[in-house]
Order: structure tokens, then sequence, then C-alpha cells
């Protein structure tokens, strides 16, 4: 334990020092420092084998990833509103209840356009039913678009 002995006024005073706190940041630096040395090592290795790799003419040049395309599925009062990139298609009820023929089919061309797409965003009208919301979801599913959001506050026409 550090101790500290001041002489004031004839007066001999005893300090002692608190060490532990300083202990304990001194390893908190020490353990973050060989944790993002680390990192910054592996990180180098990347850049490294991309940078100073040589490019010969027998490799052939990878396209670039095709473009996401925004696909989003409103479930409104009047009927669903498919939007992809953008184009925009209503798909109207049929006899007050929705047409879900006609949407399988429109999501089964766009899965033939975009056989890679597995995203959608689903939007509901507010003063539409849950079961709305469920009703469009597995229509997507349905469709082949595995990776659904929900997208608050849309499906205004």
């Amino acid at each position: 334990m550090a101790q500290i002995t001041e002489k004031g006024n004839g007066r001999d005073t005893n300090v002692d020092l608190n060490i532990v706190p300083f202990i304990d940041l001194m390893c908190v630096c020490i353990i973050f420092l060989l944790v993002t040395a680390v990192w910054t090592q592996v990180s180098m290795i990347q850049i490294g084998s991309s940078v100073y790799s040589k490019r010969t003419e027998a490799t052939p040049d990878e396209p670039p990833p095709r473009p996401e395309v925004a696909f989003r599925l409103d479930v409104v009062s009047s009927g669903y509103v498919v939007k992809i990139g953008k184009n925009q298609l209503s798909i109207p009820k049929v006899s007050a209840a929705y047409d879900d023929r006609t949407l399988m089919a429109e999501l089964q061309k766009i899965k033939k356009e975009y056989p890679d797409k597995k995203d959608g965003v689903i939007t509901v009208q507010e003063e539409l039913t849950y079961d709305d919301l469920i009703h469009g979801m597995d229509m997507l599913l349905r469709g082949g678009f595995e990776e659904i959001s929900v997208a608050a506050g849309g499906g205004a026409p």
C-alpha cells in the first residue's frame, strides 16, 4: 500500500493512496490494446492481399452485383399495391375481397424477373386489421419472398 508522509506545520500526516482503481484502469487498457491489435493485423492482411496481388489477363472480370431493387407490397382498403423499383401496379378488390390470384401472378412475375430477390416490405393502412397484414405476409411467403419487413405508416394511396 502506498503511503505519503507530509510534514506541514510540524505535524506528520499519513495519507494512504488507493491505487486499485488505477490498476483496474491499466488492466482494461492492456486488454483493449491486445484485442484491437489483433483486429488491426487481420484487416491489414485482407487489404494487403487485394491491393498487392498480381492481376493476370486470365483473371476474369466479375460483373458488378446487380443493384437491389426495392420491392414493396401495400395492403390498402381498395386492394393491393405492388411497387417494384419505380413501377407500381394496383390490384383492386374483387367483390369486396382481395384478389389473391392476381397478386400471386404478379409475385411470380417478379420472382421470375428477379430470382435472387428474397426480401420484401409490406405496409398496411392503419384502418385495416391485423389479419390483413398476416394475409399479405402469407401471400409474400407463398410468392417466394422469405425475408419480409413490415414498415409503419405505409399503405397510403
